[in-house]
């Protein structure tokens, strides 16, 4: 039962995380809203949320408790910089350069990171299964990237690198929170990264700040459900989820990210999404879902 818990917290999850990406797309097109600004701005109130919701229902000591030791200190510090500002930041600017549904493809690349890196650290043998998940994540990229088409890209230069680095923040924020989720709740591990995240990033744009976005009662409604469900929840139930899941699992079961972001953009934003670019789409779910359905001992592998 537990487990089927934790596949549901992912999948809501990432239906959050996936919606909460375009309805940040149109918070900067339409409202002219800084990235800086709402990306601080998310990470401080969402952070604050889920910290009073662990003082209200939960262990209220664990809020101090996870700074008493130098360990876990500098652990979560690391955590909410590199792991929770890094992904929020790169998947941001990945959207304002480009669009939601490129963004979060892009970053679905992190599953294959994680392959690599257990290569790498020797937890792991590359197997003809990989090849095939890597070959179709590079194939999904190209089409996605280049819509058939070698002499142009669909999306700027720009909007790649932050997709890409995207993904490989996510890969580290999957395999990162797993020792600290040990020793305390994950409502105090999300909770205190958002807040460490915001305000790191304050330094440079304070979130008092609001520089040439104009506020209207449909931005406010649109800022709320970015902060919310885009990041909260979104956050919050992706973490949650690795008390019961490997974060294997757990960064392929948010398969429901993508499709959530293609959908909501084509649908709510009118963007135009190209035949090739389905391909694209449908190589890298179809990775995805491979590597999801193997059945292979997923823990011993994270």
């Amino acid at each position: 039962m537990r487990r089927y818990v934790g596949l549901m917290l992912v999948l809501v999850g990432a239906l959050c995380w996936g919606m909460g990406g375009t309805v940040a797309q149109k918070l900067f097109q339409q409202d002219a809203v800084n990235i800086n600004w709402l990306v601080s701005i998310r990470l401080l109130i969402a952070g604050a949320m889920l910290l009073i919701i662990q003082l209200l229902l939960k262990n209220r000591s664990q809020i101090l408790g996870v700074w008493k030791t130098k360990q876990s200190a500098a652990r979560l510090l690391t955590f909410g910089i590199f792991g929770m500002l890094a992904v929020q930041y790169t998947y941001m600017a990945s959207i304002k350069n480009g669009n939601s549904a490129v963004a979060t493809l892009l970053q679905y690349l992190a599953p294959v990171m994680i392959i690599l890196y257990m290569v790498v650290r020797g937890q792991n043998r590359l197997t003809r299964r990989d090849l095939i998940y890597v070959s179709l994540a590079l194939s999904g990229c190209y089409f996605l990237l280049t819509n058939g088409s070698l002499s142009e890209l669909s999306v700027p230069a720009s909007a790649i690198i932050w997709g890409i680095l995207s993904g490989a923040a996510l890969a580290f924020y999957t395999l990162y929170a797993v020792p600290l989720l040990k020793q305390y709740d994950s409502l105090v591990i999300v909770g205190w990264a958002m807040i460490i995240g915001g305000m790191a990033l304050s330094v440079i744009h304070p979130p008092w700040r609001i520089e040439g976005a104009t506020f209207q009662l449909e931005t406010y409604l649109h800022l709320g459900f970015v902060i919310f469900f885009g990041t909260m929840l979104a956050f919050w139930f992706y973490i949650e989820s690795l008390n019961t899941l490997s974060p294997k699992e757990t960064s392929l079961l948010g398969s429901a990210e993508p499709l959530a972001a293609v959908v909501t953009m084509v649908i709510w934003l009118r963007e135009p999404f190209g035949v090739f670019q389905w391909g694209g789409l449908a190589c890298i779910l179809a990775m995805i879902f491979i590597m999801a359905w193997q059945k292979e001992d997923v823990e011993a592998q994270a």
